[in-house]
């Protein structure tokens, strides 16, 4: 069994992930398919202090691009929106790996109100058939800020309805308009779908989630790799190693790690060169919070050592990096993370703290590298201006916003 230093097995991750090199054209429309399948799955979250999550993990792995291009995939029908990691984009192509799920949702948590069902089932069956009937609607449709209504449509409860409908599948999320769901049922967003013929047997999803986990890591651990489709947190071993034997993954040890490790195929050419130091990562680019490589706390501390929660959810005295601080990327290595925020109307991005990993050292070409990306970051968002707040260090601030 090969032997591969630490940094092999970032560079092996990043290479799965779509991050090894920059991006060397202007991005396409179908770029954006393409690293979305490379990912398998592309997280949704609302927070807009910056980009919204699902478009900067795409920015940081296709530079400039055009946000709209990931609205028209959904609208389209090249992808779908369900429960996988969480809330996620997925490929269309994988709708039968999770159609289990929503056919029998029960242990899915929260994800599930399986009460609210039990309780409201008249009423949801009744909004399924409006639906129908009527056509695609919002969530934003049922909000009433106090008052009588106006009729059933201004129903609170209705909200909570629709959730119940995504989660059995029974609605799909047509588009998304200003990042605002447009539910119809499933058999109009999916019209060619049919359970009896295109339902894959339930005993072969799991290995099936397995396999495309694999190959979206690049390099994974038993204790990893339930995680990524948020499959039943348990140690893997045994099916990583039956994929092993089938060739599709390939067994490594991994220096200062106790457990096995697991390539995959696609990635085996290019061990020798990755284990050499003749291949690694050139990208510094900043990371959305919910980007694949750091949403598994555990996973980015073993193989980046970089210990990441994200903050938004914690009370404001008691943070440490930020509101929603961005982990920094560079040539391989995690080095820091930056509280952003972009002023759209004044076009400004402000770098409101920047805080460095312990050991860093920020030298030119470290420095040089930063200032470009987050250049780029800004001029994306197009807020170009650069701005340093308090909490970036005074000997980086000017070198970062070009101030004099």
């Amino acid at each position: 069994m090969k032997t591969i230093p630490l940094q092999a097995a970032r560079t092996l991750h990043l290479i799965a992930q779509g991050l090894l090199t920059p991006p060397r054209r202007k991005a396409t429309k179908a770029d954006v398919l393409s690293a979305i399948r490379r990912m398998a799955q592309l997280q949704i979250d609302t927070i807009h202090v910056v980009a919204r999550s699902p478009y900067l993990v795409l920015f940081s792995r296709l530079g400039d691009y055009q946000p709209q291009w990931l609205d028209e995939h959904l609208a389209e029908g090249a992808l779908f929106e369900y429960w996988s990691h969480e809330a996620c984009l997925v490929p269309i192509e994988d709708y039968g790996l999770l159609r289990h799920r929503m056919l029998d949702p029960a242990g899915m948590g929260w994800k599930y109100a399986a009460e609210w069902h039990a309780n409201h089932r008249d009423d949801i069956e009744r909004l399924l058939d409006q639906i129908r009937a009527n056509g695609p609607i919002r969530s934003a449709d049922f909000a009433r800020e106090g008052g009588n209504g106006s009729g059933w449509w201004d129903w609170k409860p209705e909200k909570r309805h629709l959730e119940v409908l995504f989660a059995t599948g029974e609605l799909m999320v047509a588009e998304r308009r200003n990042f605002h769901r447009i539910y119809d049922v499933a058999e109009r967003v999916l019209p060619d779908w049919n359970d009896e013929r295109d339902l894959p047997p339930a005993e072969a999803v799991p290995q099936e989630l397995l396999r495309r986990a694999c190959r979206a890591l690049g390099i994974t651990r038993a204790d990893w790799v339930a995680d990524y489709y948020r499959m039943p947190r348990r140690p893997y071993t045994s099916e990583l190693h039956e994929l092993a034997d089938a060739g599709e993954l390939v067994p490594v040890r991994v220096d200062g790690w106790k457990a096995d490790a697991f390539v995959h195929r696609d990635l085996a050419d290019k061990l020798d060169d990755v284990a050499a130091g003749h291949v690694a990562s050139t990208v510094t680019t900043v990371l959305s919070p919910f980007d694949p490589v750091v949403w598994d706390r555990k996973r980015a501390s073993v193989l980046f050592g970089f210990d990441y929660a994200i903050e938004c959810y914690t009370p404001a005295a008691k943070r440490k990096y930020g509101y929603f601080a961005l982990p920094i990327l560079h040539r391989g290595r995690l080095i820091g993370r930056v509280d952003a925020k972009a002023h759209r109307t004044q076009g400004v991005f402000e770098l409101k703290s920047l805080h460095m990993e312990p050991g860093v050292r920020i030298g030119t070409g470290l420095t040089a590298d930063l200032r470009r990306a987050l250049q780029r970051c800004a001029d994306w968002h197009k807020t170009p201006q650069l701005a340093a707040g308090a909490g970036v260090p005074a000997t980086l601030a000017a070198a970062l916003t070009g101030a004099a």
